[in-house]
């Protein structure tokens, strides 16, 4: 797993990137986790660094990267809770999109930001379901503006 350099940054954001690292290494068939902000941008990622840019232009990277499952998360996000205002159903909690070949994961965090996961179609979803309800509990209370904005340089800085 390629992560920013943890180096100078908060006890916050280092316990934040902790996290992460153990949800994707800890739990049988996750691919990649991702943190999106409320307004749609990329906080955390297991894999920044993957997608890189080649010399003809293309993107060089696996399809499911981080990146990818940012956009995808935010995405979801939106549609989720535009679907919840016009039947009523109040704040979404969480979603799931199960395919053919993995999984798509959406759980909403205390402050508007979403976790997202990337697991294999076979991954016991009680499992993943469980390990991103500890992780949004844990990092719920401090995604303060402050360390949203220290998380945005360091994801910027990692690109």
């Amino acid at each position: 797993m390629t992560a920013p350099s943890t180096f100078g940054q908060s006890t916050e954001a280092q316990n934040l990137h902790w996290l992460l690292s153990n949800l994707v290494e800890e739990v049988p068939g996750v691919h990649s986790v991702t943190v999106v902000s409320s307004d749609g941008l990329m906080l955390l990622s297991s894999d920044p660094g993957l997608a890189k840019t080649t010399a003809s232009g293309r993107q060089d990277g696996p399809r499911g990267s981080s990146a990818d499952l940012a956009t995808i998360v935010s995405g979801i996000g939106s549609l989720t809770t535009g679907a919840a205002k016009l039947m009523d159903g109040g704040g979404v909690k969480q979603t799931m999109v199960a395919m053919e070949e993995g999984s798509v994961f959406v759980m909403s965090i205390s402050d508007g930001s979403l976790l997202g996961v990337h697991a294999t179609a076979d991954c016991d979803m009680s499992v993943v379901a469980y390990h991103m309800a500890l992780f949004v509990g844990r990092a719920g209370h401090v995604l303060t503006p402050e360390l949203r904005s220290e998380l945005r340089k360091s994801m910027e800085s990692a690109q």
